[in-house]
């Protein structure tokens, strides 16, 4: 499911099923959207790709709808021509805009 605003609980709840009460999420950066609710990051990264996103400004992570944390650990993340050698997000501006994302369209 793409979300481009924030979500109500039903939608929260729905997105979360999957792995119960964790959301994968593929974050656009710079639309300031996200995918989520998919069983693999592949899924929601290929949804926002045909939705008009650049790979570039994909990152991949979690929302624990529990705890309310957020992680920044996907295999999409691996770019090492993006100066990011790691399924972690390196970068802590590309962390802070995800977190940004994350925050106004899941919390």
């Amino acid at each position: 499911m793409i979300v481009r605003r924030k979500v109500n609980t039903e939608e929260l709840k729905k997105l979360a099923e999957h792995f119960d009460g964790y959301i994968k999420v593929v974050v656009d950066i710079e639309r300031g959207i996200l995918a989520g609710g998919g069983d693999r990051h592949f899924d929601d990264e290929q949804d926002l790709l045909k939705d008009g996103s650049l790979q570039k400004n994909l990152w991949g992570g979690g929302y624990d709808t529990k705890t309310q944390e957020i992680d920044y650990n996907s295999i999409i993340n691996l770019r090492p021509k993006q100066n990011n050698p790691s399924r972690d997000i390196l970068s802590l501006e590309i962390r802070k805009n995800f977190d940004i994302i994350v925050n106004e369209l899941l919390k």
